[in-house]
């Protein structure tokens, strides 16, 4: 289900942790540049494909029908329109979509924003950071349920 790369927030890589149990995807700085309302669509450019699940926390299910929205800078380290989308999670509570490699925005490593948001669980933002050259990337997000709305 998961590739096995890096355990560092941030990074693509596992959700396990010991004994088969899933881990809370951590929180990371939303930005300035976010803009509420993004476009669904499977693709903000080419170069990169990005793909993942959504998955519960404690339980470890996936997640269908939660919302995840996308940002990043582009080669120039602005933060444009063309390059915010969105998507829902399928049945099996994957998404996927392509799009640009990220600009280098001054003063951080290129990133990719994320933002989760499914009822019964805390939103999620987040930030995919990437060692560049990649072609394609799988992120799994992991969030935690409300307790007593499951």
């Amino acid at each position: 289900m998961c590739l096995s790369v890096l355990m560092m927030v941030g990074l693509p890589g596992t959700v396990r942790g010991g004994a088969g149990k899933c881990v809370p995807t951590a929180g990371d700085a939303e930005g300035p540049f976010y803009k509420p309302g993004a476009p669904e669509r499977p693709s903000t450019g080419s170069g990169l494909a990005v793909s993942g699940d959504v998955i519960s926390y404690p339980d470890c299910r996936p997640v269908p029908g939660a919302r995840v929205e996308w940002w990043h800078a582009d080669r120039s380290g602005r933060y444009v329109d063309s390059l915010r989308g969105a998507q829902k999670t399928g049945a099996t509570g994957g998404y996927a979509f392509t799009t640009s490699p990220p600009g280098v925005y001054p003063g951080r490593p290129p990133h990719i924003h994320f933002k989760v948001s499914v009822p019964g669980h805390r939103p999620l933002t987040t930030q995919l950071y990437l060692r560049g050259g990649e072609n394609a990337v799988r992120f799994d997000l992991v969030v935690e349920s409300v307790q007593g709305n499951r």
